[in-house]
């Protein structure tokens, strides 16, 4: 993409990331980004009204985009529903810049914040879920979304800390994180399917599945439906 095809938000970001590692996602770096794209200060703080929230916000996008530009380059038939997961967590982390992201962690961090993190971190597990072809209508739409969000987040503040070559240590810490996921699913049916421990402990898998994923767009958390609780 030339300069010319940018957007003003694209160029906005751009040149905010040259200063975040300084100035964190702030109104200095959105007025920093304006200056050297040649905005108007007050555009700027149009398209990006909340300043460094929305600038941090937009970066995530940003990552998510990228990595579904991944997947989608990538022949995942070859692969087992387990790889196809942390290859998408992995392509996720590979698009990042670990000082912007350690920015964001700290802004996100703010209770004022804690809404917006959580619906980042909810909207990049639903894209890697979408990706993968998840055609789940019901409980399970929700468990596996916030399933892969707790992975997500735990496997980000990991490799923020790790100095290991090629960050190996913290691809060693997903491949257990999702191991861990799919024991889960793995132990969820057996209890189902076991006629000792299915009427005792299997009400709270049904109440789930009785759920119904959100229609098209509209805000969570969706639709209960009665006739199967």
């Amino acid at each position: 993409m030339t300069t010319d095809q940018k957007t003003a938000a694209d160029r906005l970001l751009d040149a905010a990331l040259d200063h975040v590692p300084f100035d964190g996602w702030s109104e200095a770096t959105l007025a920093a980004a304006a200056q050297e794209t040649g905005l108007d200060l007050a555009l700027a703080r149009v398209i990006y009204p909340r300043g460094g929230l929305d600038l941090a916000l937009a970066y995530h996008r940003r990552g998510d985009a990228a990595m579904l530009a991944g997947l989608a380059s990538t022949d995942l038939a070859a692969l087992r529903y387990s790889e196809r997961v942390t290859l998408a967590l992995r392509l996720r982390l590979e698009a990042a810049d670990r000082e912007v992201v350690r920015r964001a962690a700290t802004l996100m961090a703010l209770p004022q914040n804690a809404p917006e993190a959580a619906r980042a971190m909810w909207n990049t597990a639903d894209a890697i879920w979408n990706a993968l072809g998840d055609t789940s209508e019901d409980g399970n739409w929700y468990s596996k979304r916030a399933i892969l969000s707790a992975v997500y987040s735990s496997t980000v503040l990991y490799w923020l800390g790790d100095e290991s070559a090629g960050h190996a240590d913290t691809w060693a810490f997903l491949d257990r994180r999702i191991a861990g996921v799919m024991n889960f699913e793995k132990t969820k049916a057996k209890v189902k399917a076991s006629p000792v421990l299915g009427p005792v402990f299997g009400l709270p898998f049904k109440l789930l599945e009785s759920m119904r994923k959100p229609e098209g767009t509209g805000p969570l958390p969706g639709v209960w439906d009665r006739k199967q609780s």
